[in-house]
């Protein structure tokens, strides 16, 4: 059945509107037959008892195509745009397509690349390299200096000069109010398709790899190596100078104090693994 789609809505088997567009995932595939009209993203059913007053789109991946549909036909796309509010040194290299907001510093010596998003109040601190098609939220700090000291000779704590930068590649993805330190030498990096979510701190030296998500509230300890296809649960703390593995689960709220191997799940206070 042909119709016209007017907005995207949560589901609700009792919706009456016959222009609204929803998704449901396996789980709750059951309660697709409940659907009174619309338009629904879903996985396979049984046609015989689908309601004949809706329009079904089929999906391996119902989510993911429900999003690919808001990205196509109901997200705004932005004009590339520099702010006259923003100040930004004239040894910057900027790319091309950039969108740059209110009152972003960025200091010398920074590299940006092409289609990168930069949200208002963000500062990008000296040396730092963004690849392209990065977008960064709003009040963020990066290539800060890191919480490094030691103590002289009458005991005080001196700050160590962090005298590296901070690297991110393309597709890197950072939230609103995230702070990742510069290094004390060499580069703090972020590799491909890294997601980094609001409130988070990443410390000075640390490696993430590819494809992996970090999420709200994680703190991520200096020189701390993380491989590929990793998610770091809300509110986890990971101690300095460990590394995880390709493909862990780092569970909510987890204090990690130790190394985790490949394609573990740890979670708890101190962190302890679900598969041994």
């Amino acid at each position: 059945m042909e119709t016209a789609i007017s907005k995207p809505i949560t589901f609700d088997v009792a919706n009456i509107n016959a222009t609204a567009l929803m998704w449901v995932n396996v789980k709750n595939s059951n309660k697709a037959y409940e659907l009174q009209k619309g338009t629904l993203v879903c996985p396979a059913l049984d046609e015989s008892k689908l309601n004949k007053n809706c329009n079904y789109i089929i999906s391996s991946s119902p989510r993911k195509t429900f999003a690919d549909i808001l990205r196509s036909f109901f997200v705004e796309k932005d004009s590339p745009s520099i702010s006259n509010k923003a100040s930004i040194d004239g040894s910057v290299q900027v790319g091309k397509e950039i969108s740059i907001g209110d009152h972003v510093v960025i200091q010398k010596n920074c590299v940006i690349g092409d289609h990168v998003h930069i949200g208002a109040n963000t500062v990008i601190h000296t040396n730092t390299v963004i690849g392209s098609n990065v977008t960064i939220g709003a009040n963020c700090t990066i290539g800060g200096v890191g919480f490094g000291y030691e103590k002289d000779e009458d005991g005080s704590y001196v700050l160590i000069p962090h005298i590296g930068n901070v690297v991110l590649h393309n597709n890197v993805e950072i939230g609103n109010n995230t702070a990742i330190d510069r290094a004390v030498m060499g580069s703090t990096i972020l590799y491909e398709n890294v997601k980094v979510d609001n409130l988070v701190h990443i410390a000075h030296g640390v490696a993430i790899g590819k494809n992996s998500l970090i999420i709200a509230n994680s703190m991520i300890g200096g020189s701390t190596i993380i491989g590929e296809n990793v998610w770091v649960a809300p509110s986890a703390s990971l101690i300095n100078k460990i590394k995880i593995e390709d493909n862990a689960l780092i569970g909510m709220g987890a204090v990690v104090v130790k190394n985790v191997e490949a394609s573990d799940v740890v979670a708890g206070n101190p962190a302890k693994s679900f598969k041994k």
